[in-house]
């Protein structure tokens, strides 16, 4: 976890996750956001499973280079989290996602 409360992670992006030639596949791109939403709800030590989620595609993921994945949580109603995820890939903003998670007893 980071200082300010958010989790960072790196995904090998290789040609088992294949969308359109050379791209990531629009499913795994959703998982991946979904995935890194969820760990940092862990890191906090939070339980929740996904109720919504809304994914923001706005450039292709290239195959062969790494992205960067960072979730933070951005707002907390209990027993509802909003989590945000930024996917990026050599310092552009590929998608975007946000998350409702209901907490888990």
């Amino acid at each position: 976890m980071q200082a300010d409360g958010s989790v960072v992670a790196s995904f090998d992006c290789d040609e088992n996750f294949e969308g359109y030639g050379g791209m990531l596949h629009g499913g795994v791109i959703s998982a991946i956001a979904d995935g890194a939403m969820t760990n940092c709800l862990f890191a906090h030590g939070i339980t929740a499973v996904t109720a919504e989620l809304n994914v923001r595609f706005r450039h292709s993921i290239e195959l062969g280079r790494e992205l960067k994945v960072t979730a933070r949580i951005t707002r907390r109603t209990e027993p509802l989290f909003v989590v945000e995820a930024e996917l990026a890939q050599a310092g552009q903003l590929k998608a975007k996602a946000t998350g409702k998670f209901m907490e888990t007893s």
